[in-house]
């Protein structure tokens, strides 16, 4: 949550999760701002995020029958392992997010 003072989500209010991070951030002492859901102007990066998932990590899956957590959660990890490591970004200008991270941090190999 940085230094920000307003925490911004999506319309959770009225469920049992989405009451206690309301709780979490105002006993931080943020205030938290509800944004309407699918509003890429008020919600970009978290709206490209899930993009991203439907268009490649969903695509991934396409044909698998996935009712299994376990199973799910071994397919989840190997894409965000994917994801973070091995695909270049755009926004990144074709690094990846952990060579990016690398290379502010000046970690070495």
């Amino acid at each position: 949550m940085g230094k920000s003072k307003t925490y911004d989500s999506n319309s959770g209010g009225g469920t049992m999760i989405g009451d206690r991070s309301h709780w979490h951030v105002f006993d931080k002492g943020k205030n938290h701002v509800y944004i309407k859901p699918r509003r890429p102007r008020l919600n970009g990066k978290v709206e490209r995020s899930h993009r991203i998932d439907e268009e490649e990590f969903y695509r991934m899956l396409d044909g698998i029958v996935v009712d299994d957590a376990k199973l799910f959660n071994e397919k989840l990890k190997e894409w965000e392992d994917f994801y973070n490591y091995n695909r270049p970004h755009a926004a990144l200008f074709g690094q990846t997010p952990y060579g990016r991270f690398r290379e502010k941090v000046k970690l070495s190999v």
